[in-house]
């Protein structure tokens, strides 16, 4: 019998995870990824226009009724067929969800690593130990005041589905192009904050192995 809470099963677990959303979002199996995407589209959409508790009203009820439904079913068919095939969903119930506690203390020491990473960065930025680094956060804050003004969460939310569904089948498809684009824009965007720092006074000097 497998060890569910075992080390091993808890990071290949993780793995498959991990696995299972680059498939769907790098479209490897077109089937699963287009469900995946309408789906996660019609969530959102329906979250724009419906209250959140609707919405997971809506879900839930439409969950019962398919499975309430062919429960019914399997067992007119088994009354009929005087078959003894058992619940119709029993693999399902069998079937060990319970998180174990590896799996639970590898995601909290994720957690906790990237909460120590982000406290530092934001102190970083805040007290301006780097001026250039912190005029490019004054500057994407700024930016994102226009955005704010003009979209709201929800609608963020739905470009961004769009875009973490679209993005990586266009890359594939356009990877040369845009990755000579991209270099272009990088070296140009070096030049500039290159300049900036001998411009500007107290700005960090970035080293080359940075």
């Amino acid at each position: 019998m497998e060890d569910f809470s075992s080390p091993n099963h808890s990071s290949s677990s993780l793995k498959e995870l991990f696995r299972a959303a680059v498939q769907l979002i790098y479209w490897r199996e077109p089937k699963k990824s287009t469900a995946a995407f309408s789906l996660s589209l019609m969530v959102l959409v329906a979250v724009a226009t419906l209250s959140v508790i609707s919405v997971v009203s809506y879900l839930l009820l439409a969950c019962l009724c398919v499975t309430i439904t062919f429960r019914v079913y399997k067992s007119v068919i088994q009354a009929v067929q005087k078959s003894d095939e058992g619940h119709p969903f029993r693999s399902q119930l069998d079937r060990d969800i319970s998180v174990s506690s590896d799996s639970a203390r590898q995601v909290a020491e994720q957690c906790r690593k990237h909460l120590n990473w982000l406290s530092v960065q934001t102190r970083r930025l805040l007290l301006v130990e780097d001026l250039v680094d912190s005029l490019k956060l004054a500057a994407v804050m700024w930016l994102m005041t226009y955005v704010g003004a003009v979209f709201n969460g929800v609608t963020i939310l739905i470009l961004a589905d769009i875009i973490f569904f679209t993005t990586p089948l266009i890359y594939q498809k356009k990877k040369t192009q845009i990755d000579r684009h991209v270099e272009l824009l990088r070296s140009r965007l070096d030049k500039v904050l290159e300049r900036l720092q001998d411009r500007l006074p107290g700005a960090v000097r970035r080293t080359k192995a940075e």
